[in-house]
């Protein structure tokens, strides 16, 4: 079996279907013998530039060691899913299991203490400084 990484974008109008959609994809390719080694949902980012007039796209990353039927399989699911807007199987030599950059990224803006409070802006100003008119 070979390894390989696999990109999707998922229309953010169907943000909501993603997680039905890496469901349905995991099992099929572990049903057919593989394994995923690495699933990463990036959530909704935006594109470098607009594709189908959209700006943003929901990413998913996965990292897999399958059969090529497997992987065509995926690809023919992709492309009959008109949620799928972009994709990109590419061949690895061997199984990535660490955290990507962006997952990592993700985790440290996670861990990063909360900024101070910002000040109300809602509150009534204060009272104006005399001017040497007025004393």
């Amino acid at each position: 079996m070979r390894h390989y990484e696999i990109v999707f974008m998922v229309h953010p109008d169907q943000s909501e279907q993603v997680n039905g959609m890496i469901e349905r994809y995991t099992t099929s390719i572990t049903e057919a013998g593989g394994t995923v080694h690495r699933l990463e949902d990036w959530g909704r980012r935006q594109l470098a530039y607009p594709i189908n007039k959209l700006h943003k796209a929901h990413y998913v990353l996965m990292n897999i060691e399958a059969e090529q039927t497997v992987i065509d399989d995926l690809e023919t699911a992709f492309r009959f899913n008109d949620a799928v807007i972009r994709n990109m199987i590419m061949r690895t030599k061997s199984a990535v299991t660490e955290a990507s950059v962006v997952a990592k990224a993700k985790e440290e803006r996670v861990e990063r203490a909360p900024r101070a409070p910002r000040p109300d802006f809602d509150a009534a100003p204060a009272a104006p400084a005399a001017t040497e008119a007025e004393a």
